[in-house]
């Protein structure tokens, strides 16, 4: 895949940019899983200022973290000073930075919470110093964190001392899936890249797309020695207390239970820990709540998901067979526990491939009419795999998605009109229409209020 996945980054860099450009001093936070290329935006923000450091804090005594920092801080102001005597405490280092920042300067602090790690009192002693001396500099202070925890709690929460200070923030997510084509080319292989790697840069930049997906998972994801056979485990161990239990959950919303009953039947735990966990899962980005788009976000019937494709790839076909990748068993995993099931497992993911399609062709005025909401639906045993919907006009779009070639298109149609006269939504007033996704249609049909729309049209629509 492509060298450098950051290319995609060119909205939250104008962002920084933007902020770069004004005339008071800037405090901004930016946070986000590991891997998500928050470090490569920071490097690049710098880079294109031309006026700024970057300081990565790691997992050392406070002493070790003061003498790196004043190590790099004195090549970078060109002080050999500091370079042979260190700061000895955290109010050092932020009066040298307060007398330094005369002029615009990045600072920028990679990792932030290993520093509060060692040292609790360091929020309380930023705050003094932004709040007597920094905040009237030049500077542009930029805190980064890969604990989503630690970035909430003890930086952007309002117990924190810091609550109120910061000029700005960016939660970085995972990168799209029109990302993954942009880079890709061929919008059927995109969707199997990005339904098994997701839209985590580093995940995609191990990714070759000149072979094709199964070599991929054999040689980047099946083998002992790869990052992301171990990834998985290393991030959720960095953020959760008890894993055992997370990784229960996680395990059985992989294998398809997506309602919080079938996981407390599937784990064994009991239904106020699995919520208890959920909810904590769902703070740190790892899992979704959806909830049917006509109904409100406290529906009873909303259901959970995990939120990046390569954790669910994991969990489903990685976790439950270790003991083969570490036997060299990788073409006997593939062969009777992934292939059997991957287009299925393909489909599932092409389904909010489509909600994203569809948001585009709505930003695009492609759609019959403009939807303020865009969604699935379920109740029971019926599902439309997407819906759309304006309330003010009454209009509402119903979408299948067949990850299959040759689709039959009206025979679909068909069945999708079925279950749309289940979907109680302003029924006696509302005006339908309807849209058919796959990888390619046996013949494009056409009728009134009716959209096919099949990969050559997805390249074109993401152009």
């Amino acid at each position: 895949m492509c060298a450098n996945v950051f290319l995609d980054r060119e909205r939250e860099l104008a962002l920084l940019r933007d902020r770069y450009q004004s005339d008071r001093a800037e405090f901004v936070v930016i946070y986000g899983r590991r891997r998500v290329g928050k470090t490569e935006l920071i490097e690049q923000f710098i880079s294109r200022c031309k006026e700024g450091v970057r300081l990565l804090a790691r997992e050392e005594s406070k002493a070790f973290q003061l003498s790196g920092f004043a190590e790099k801080l004195g090549g970078f102001f060109n002080d050999d000073f500091l370079k042979k005597t260190p700061f000895t405490n955290w109010d050092g280092f932020f009066e040298y930075l307060s007398k330094r920042a005369d002029k615009r300067t990045i600072i920028a602090i990679d990792e932030f919470p290993h520093l509060i790690k060692e040292d609790r009192a360091l929020p309380s002693i930023l705050q003094d110093y932004w709040d007597s001396k920094l905040k009237k500099s030049k500077i542009f202070l930029v805190l980064s964190g890969s604990s989503i925890s630690m970035m909430e709690s003890k930086v952007l929460g309002h117990r924190s001392p810091l609550y109120g200070r910061r000029t700005g923030q960016l939660l970085i997510k995972p990168l799209s899936f029109s990302a993954v084509l942009d880079r890709v080319g061929d919008p059927e292989r995109a969707v199997e890249f990005y339904s098994v790697f997701g839209g985590t840069p580093a995940y995609l930049m191990e990714a070759d797309s000149g072979k094709d997906i199964f070599a991929n998972i054999a040689e980047k994801i099946l083998r002992e020695d790869s990052f992301i056979y171990r990834d998985v485990e290393f991030v959720l161990r960095q953020e959760l207390v008890e894993p055992r239990y997370y990784f229960s959950i996680l395990h059985s919303i992989a294998r398809g239970n997506h309602r919080v009953g079938l996981i407390v039947n599937d784990t064994g735990l009991s239904k106020s820990i699995v919520n208890k966990y959920l909810s904590v899962l769902r703070d740190l980005q790892l899992v979704d709540h959806a909830v049917p788009v006509t109904e409100s976000s406290r529906s009873k019937r909303g259901l959970w998901f995990l939120s990046d494709n390569l954790f669910d790839f994991w969990f489903r076909f990685v976790g439950p067979h270790m003991d083969d990748v570490e036997r060299g068993r990788s073409d006997m995993i593939i062969g009777e526990h992934i292939k059997p099931h991957f287009k299925e497992y393909v489909g599932r993911h092409f389904e909010p491939i489509v909600l994203e399609i569809l948001d585009e062709m709505n930003a695009m005025s492609l759609l019959p009419a403009r939807f303020t909401k865009i969604g699935g639906w379920w109740h029971g045993d019926r599902e439309i795999d997407a819906a759309a919907l304006n309330e003010r006009t009454r209009e509402i779009l119903f979408a299948e998605c067949k990850w299959q070639d040759s689709v039959d298109a009206g025979r679909v149609l068909c069945e999708l009109r079925e279950k749309a006269s289940f979907v109680d939504w302003k029924k006696k007033v509302r005006k339908e229409s309807y849209a058919v996704f796959a990888k390619s249609f046996r013949e494009k049909i056409k009728e009134p209020g009716l959209l096919l729309v099949d990969l050559k049209d997805v390249k074109k629509i993401f152009g």
